[in-house]
């Protein structure tokens, strides 16, 4: 079973831990992580949207012409811009990335940020039109012929595209989300469902969750599912744990300066549904299972991907490798400062799991060849 691995875009220097030093899209920085990633064993990065933050769709093509095999994952959201429209920009994309782009949609997590960009539907309507946007996406990639689409959002008459993508029958399209409406939607129309990292018993139910909404929608075979982590690791266990406390009292610093810049945004209640399970998880406690860590998604409010794994190289794979156990085959990370922590996930995390998957496969394959070898002996013995 290939596992894959996906890292951020980080257009500039700033996150949790410090503020930016430059401008919100720095081309020096941006590449230079991005490079980070496709030298040291990662399979794609994910160019994130925010209503105020420099067009990903754009920053994903200045990369995709200057390295040659990193995979691009373009986050999407359905409020700006047409789907017939959006098709056009994946399929030249993924002509100009020559086959590596895949497009995550995002319904919208916010209403206040949503509404940024004059998005005003309930959260039950946006994830609607969500579904009727995905679904207009894929026949605008793939049809060769006309055609008209009349739907609760949108309506339109005989488009056909003249640009196609390189992948056939089209790119992939990735989706997150932890509410009802969510699962309905991702598991019907997405390849991959984006997860936040949780415990894995509530791992292991929303993948079953997931599942079975496939099924509900009539597919044989249900999406991939990714997981998502901060990872902090170091050569040991203790000082792993060391360095977690240490990144703790940065993140706090950050926060409270971002508080007093914008209290409006961090008094909010959490709105999605995936962030109030992360909090209700960190409520539970602050450690779970073998290396997951709640305390940085408590103090930054649950949002975004903020549960840490927290051990040496070892331990977290140990830990990556009991989500694999339960059917994640894509594991999403970024650490705390961006490029070295990708250079240190990629050349002490990412070969242990993968020689790891590779031997428990080679295992696999052995026991069914063997087990085919004694099937034959049987025939063989009884018709003698």
């Amino acid at each position: 079973m290939p596992i894959e691995f996906l890292g951020i875009a980080g257009l500039n220097d700033g996150g949790e831990t410090r503020a930016r030093s430059g401008a919100s899209f720095d081309k020096d920085y941006t590449l230079r992580f991005a490079r980070a990633h496709e030298d040291n064993g990662w399979d794609r990065i994910l160019f994130a949207y925010h209503s105020g933050s420099p067009d990903p769709a754009a920053a994903a093509a200045y990369i995709a012409g200057k390295l040659d095999h990193l995979q691009i994952l373009l986050a999407h959201r359905p409020n700006v811009s047409y789907p017939t429209y959006a098709a056009k920009v994946f399929a030249t994309l993924d002509q100009i990335s020559d086959g590596r782009l895949s497009v995550h949609f995002i319904t919208g997590g916010s209403t206040a940020d949503q509404a940024a960009e004059g998005d005003f539907l309930t959260k039950d309507e946006r994830y609607a039109r969500t579904g009727e946007y995905i679904r207009i996406v894929k026949q605008a990639l793939t049809s060769r012929t006309p055609f008209s689409h009349e739907g609760e959002h949108y309506r339109f008459e005989n488009f056909v595209s003249d640009i196609f993508p390189v992948q056939q029958p089209r790119v992939p399209i990735s989706f997150g989300g932890s509410s009802p409406a969510a699962y309905a939607v991702g598991a019907a129309e997405a390849d991959i469902f984006a997860l936040w990292g949780e415990p894995l018993s509530d791992t292991a139910a929303q993948i079953e969750t997931i599942r079975a909404a496939s099924r509900a929608a009539g597919r044989s075979t249900p999406p991939r599912i990714q997981v998502a982590f901060r990872p902090i690791i170091a050569a040991t266990d203790a000082l792993a744990w060391e360095k977690a406390e240490r990144i703790l009292g940065q993140i706090e610093q950050r926060a409270g300066a971002l508080r007093e810049s914008a209290p409006a945004f961090f008094s909010a209640p959490a709105e999605n549904a995936g962030t109030q399970r992360l909090l209700e998880i960190a409520d539970r406690g602050d450690r779970h299972d073998r290396a997951l860590w709640t305390k940085p998604a408590r103090l930054t409010g649950g949002r975004g991907n903020s549960n840490a794994l927290v051990g040496s190289p070892e331990t977290v794979t140990a830990a990556l490798l009991d989500y694999i156990d339960l059917g994640v085959d894509i594991i999403s990370a970024r650490g705390y400062d961006f490029i070295d922590d990708t250079i240190d996930f990629g050349r002490y995390v990412i070969p242990l799991v993968r020689a790891e998957v590779a031997a428990r496969d080679a295992a696999s394959s052995a026991a069914v060849a063997s087990s085919a070898a004694s099937s034959r002996d049987e025939v063989r013995h009884d018709a003698a």
